[in-house]
């Protein structure tokens, strides 16, 4: 959601401030870190990275959680299972933690989300996905 050119991005943003407003939190993995500083840096630029990890960082509504050896080991399972999908390891590490979390969706236009059996938003231009992307994880 740093990236107001991404045709995607308003609809994401009122998606996630309507789940923060109705007292949900998101939670993330230190994988997800990793590719998105990557990607804000390569598309636009370090300080938009830095200013997007500070705003992140300091949000108490924010869970993170780490990919340890257990997770990864789940994470590589599914990586190689499912070898008729474009699954990425850094998705396949965020099925294991909503698994383990009991979470029935995601803030995400990625389609593998879906195809892994999860509910997306913000809803696709056939209006086919759902509002509800997470159960709360507290």
């Amino acid at each position: 959601m740093a990236d107001a050119s991404d045709p995607a991005h308003e609809a994401s943003r009122r998606a996630r401030d309507s789940h923060l407003r109705d007292g949900g939190h998101l939670v993330s993995t230190d994988y997800v870190i990793d590719e998105t500083l990557t990607l804000i840096r390569i598309r636009l630029g370090l300080r938009a990275a830095e200013q997007w990890w500070a705003q992140v960082d300091a949000s108490s509504r924010v869970r993170w959680e780490r990919i340890g050896a257990p997770r990864a080991r789940k994470a590589r399972e599914w990586f190689f299972e499912w070898r008729d999908k474009g699954f990425s390891f850094t998705d396949c590490t965020s099925f294991v933690v909503m698994k383990e979390l009991g979470l029935t969706g995601a803030l995400t236009t990625d389609r593998y989300f879906s195809q892994a059996g999860f509910e997306t938003v913000p809803r696709d231009s056939k209006g086919s996905r759902r509002r509800r992307f997470q159960k709360d994880a507290e």
